[in-house]
């Protein structure tokens, strides 16, 4: 049995409208105009113990509505869940000491209060022993670099320090399964890569199952090796990150740098020209299938500085399959 079992799962929300201004206030007093949203759409996946999950799709696409769900915030409006056994809308005491949710909108942090004093409330919560608490802080801590800031109080705490903190929070009680809905926002490039290396490095050594939404594509590509791509509540893709990339980037970018300025205009016979970067510099789109030849026979037309081949950025992959 997998440890995260979804089938058929849907959520709708009712909602209604509301004219502007006082008159549109007194009507809806009396008369409301409902509808439906659809936030997630007959899905079905399963995840397996240890695995680092990729939960990708834009904005409203229903990624964190299925995270709600799957912790036991929401209920859903049709199909079924199973997470390590448990239904998740029952919340389940022992249920509660499997998983943990950090969402990198919403703090769990007391604001007034140092991170050490929430950590202690957390430590009686989950009835963890004194020794093994104290452990943990000193171990994660370190890892994350966050060790004189303990027993500042959270307001004082840059973005990244609450960040840190809040993992931390979510870990203390060693969950089996840890949701982590867009960590990483608004986080500056260095501590996003400390806590991609932090996050990767436990998921290795605990076995812990971890699914991550984010929008930063570097995120996914450090961390995951299997995405679930959704859109407009739709599950669209299920599967290896390698084998997305194989199969929507049928091209690569290929740079390339002349020495000899005066066949710039064969260029465009090798391939699509995505951009001219100045005189010699060009960005190519050529075939994926096409590439060795391709290379082969500018070398062997023109003098060259420099060559650079790319794969597509997944981020340009994502948006494509969104947008078709």
């Amino acid at each position: 049995m997998s440890l995260i079992e979804v089938k058929n799962l849907s959520r709708t929300f009712r909602q209604y409208k509301k004219e502007p201004g006082l008159k549109g206030t007194l009507k809806s007093l009396f008369k409301r105009e409902f509808f439906t949203t659809t936030a997630v759409d007959n899905i079905s996946f399963n995840i397996e113990e240890g695995e680092f999950v990729g939960f990708l799709g834009p904005n409203g696409a229903g990624k964190t509505t299925t995270l709600k769900i799957l912790s036991g915030i929401l209920y859903p409006s049709d199909g079924s869940v199973l997470v390590d056994g448990f239904v998740p809308q029952k919340r389940d005491k022992e249920f509660l000491k499997t998983i943990s949710l950090v969402m990198g909108q919403k703090s769990q942090l007391l604001p007034d209060l140092p991170a050490m004093e929430y950590f202690l409330l957390m430590k009686e919560i989950y009835e963890i022993e004194d020794t093994d608490f104290l452990n943990k802080i000193e171990e994660l801590a370190d890892l994350l670099d966050v060790k004189d800031v303990l027993k500042v109080p959270v307001r004082k705490l840059s973005l990244g320090q609450k960040m840190k903190c809040e993992i931390i929070a979510s870990i203390l009680h060693n969950p089996r399964i840890l949701f982590l809905d867009e960590p990483t926002i608004g986080l500056d490039i260095v501590v996003q890569k400390k806590l991609r290396d932090f996050l990767k490095e436990y998921n290795k050594k605990h076995k812990t199952t971890i699914i991550l939404t984010s929008h930063y594509m570097e995120d996914v590509e450090a961390l995951c090796d299997r995405i679930i791509v959704i859109n407009k509540g739709n599950k669209i893709y299920d599967g290896k990150l390698d084998e997305l990339v194989k199969k929507h980037a049928t091209h690569k970018e290929v740079k390339i740098v002349l020495k000899d300025k005066s066949n710039v205009g064969e260029i465009s016979n090798y391939g699509e020209i995505l951009e001219q970067i100045d005189n010699s510099t060009f960005k190519l789109k050529i075939e994926r299938d096409e590439l060795s030849s391709t290379i082969s026979k500018i070398l062997n037309e023109h003098e060259i500085s420099d060559l650079d081949v790319n794969e597509i950025p997944l981020d340009s992959i994502i948006r494509s399959i969104f947008s078709s």
